[in-house]
């Protein structure tokens, strides 16, 4: 158990998760030691896991809680009802996002970091059936508000907590991405999403099922216990 007086150290999918940016504009920021608001340059990484730098966290997230605005703070949407439903793509405009297939991605690749959609329409034919999913204009105004990277403030929302996960249960039950996220010790659901999206979960780029009977969970990844916890394992020993 690691003591109070040692440091909480991230890697770079890690902090990019939590201030919704990427892993390679984290490196951009170290690389360039690019400086903040106050003048203070991106703190230098303090050591690594196998081939990943490490930062001490609380001095990364002190250097973005002076960072400039960036454009997608300074984006105002436009006036639309809050009941209006939006699809993805123009889900990412309205949000500001130059890249309309952005919601999707995060959606995809991000589990935990978008919002659920309010509605989900099952669409297409038997043989080619695809779902269309649907976020309300308030649901997007309430997410804006409270998007990773704005720096923490009174009454933000914070990510949901992780569920329990045991690593004494059945080895070959499947499990979820939260559960997953769990037994390898991360923090938080799009922490877990960010480190695997970019290849430092090996191991899990191969899934063992997906969800199925679980409403909007259907057909996202699902992993057995056996492989998580050799996951973990691997990442312990680096």
């Amino acid at each position: 158990m690691t003591s109070r007086s040692e440091p909480r150290l991230a890697d770079a999918a890690e902090i990019a998760a939590e201030q919704g940016l990427t892993s390679a504009r984290i490196s951009q920021f170290s690389t360039g030691r690019t400086k903040n608001a106050a003048g203070q340059a991106f703190p230098e990484p303090v050591g690594k896991r196998g081939r990943a730098r490490l930062w001490d966290h609380a001095e990364v997230m002190e250097w973005f809680a002076h960072r400039a605005p960036a454009r997608l703070t300074e984006h105002v949407p436009p006036s639309l009802d809050p009941q209006t439903l939006l699809n993805a793509a123009d889900a990412s405009r309205y949000l500001g996002y130059k890249n309309p297939n952005q919601v999707t991605t995060f959606v995809r690749d991000h589990p935990g970091y978008f919002p659920e959609p309010d509605v989900v329409e099952e669409k297409g034919t038997a043989e080619n059936p695809y779902r269309r999913q649907l976020w309300k204009v308030e649901t997007l105004k309430a997410w804006m508000a409270t998007r990773p990277g704005r720096g923490r403030r009174a009454g933000a929302k914070q990510a949901p907590p992780l569920p329990e996960a045991s690593v004494d249960g059945d080895p070959d039950e499947l499990l979820g991405a939260s559960q997953a996220a769990a037994l390898l010790g991360y923090k938080s659901l799009s922490s877990f999403s960010s480190s695997l999206s970019q290849g430092n979960l090996p191991l899990l780029q191969t899934t063992d099922g997906v969800a199925e009977n679980a409403g909007r969970q259907n057909g996202r990844r699902r992993w057995t216990r056996r492989r998580i916890l050799e996951q973990a394992a691997q990442r312990s020993r680096k």
